[in-house]
């Protein structure tokens, strides 16, 4: 596929501009640690995953034909962020700690993290329909089988992501330690996060279908 480079490009700059996957990241590398940083960003691929295989089935196509389908899941998307925007206000601390307990209250919390990741994804109509608009253009029938360029350009997609994701984690976990030494700093970070999360839910909720 010549165009795979351009593809590529137009996925970094979309990666680049902030949105709810990327205040997560940061959010949860930095008040959980960088192990569960990397839960949400599994729970990140398997979401954007799923959008790769729902555009090539054509459904996505749907979707945007259907205004109803649409606004249902567009505000299912929108109260799930606020709801976590309100978790970030009522957490009593937004230093990573050490984990304690046994072993499978630990799993439990990372699989938590995980489905966090994967329902802020996936209850995001526009990033299907992302998907929907994107990877039709970088098709070439002519050359090969579509199933086959449909399946790169996901594992293009995914990985490219999860390549951000490891960037936002080690951000995160950096501004962890910075935080640690400044009480004052912690405030204003967990207003900051959850007030652009509850930014991110209201714009979602009033937006338009695209």
């Amino acid at each position: 596929m010549a165009d795979l480079w351009m593809f590529v490009g137009a996925l970094v700059v979309v990666y680049l501009v902030p949105g709810p996957d990327m205040v997560l990241m940061l959010q949860t590398a930095a008040t959980q640690g960088r192990a569960h940083a990397m839960a949400v960003a599994a729970g990140l691929g398997l979401a954007r995953g799923a959008h790769v295989l729902i555009a090539a089935l054509g459904l996505g196509a749907l979707l945007k034909s259907s205004p109803e389908i649409f606004e249902v899941l567009r505000l299912m998307g929108a109260a799930y962020l606020v709801w976590l925007a309100i978790r970030i206000f009522r957490a009593p601390s937004l230093i990573a700690a050490c984990p304690v307990g046994n072993s499978r209250s630990d799993v439990q919390l990372w699989r938590a993290s995980l489905c966090k990741g994967l329902i802020t994804n996936i209850s995001n109509p526009k990033a299907l329909l992302f998907c929907s608009v994107l990877l039709p253009q970088f098709i070439r029938p002519e050359e090969s089988a579509v199933a086959g360029q449909f399946a790169l350009l996901g594992i293009v997609l995914v990985f490219t992501g999860l390549c951000f994701d490891l960037l936002y984690a080690s951000a995160g976990a950096a501004l962890s330690r910075w935080l640690a030494q400044r009480p004052l700093a912690q405030t204003l970070q967990r207003w900051l996060f959850a007030s652009i999360l509850i930014g991110f839910g209201v714009r979602m909720a009033l937006a338009g279908r695209a």
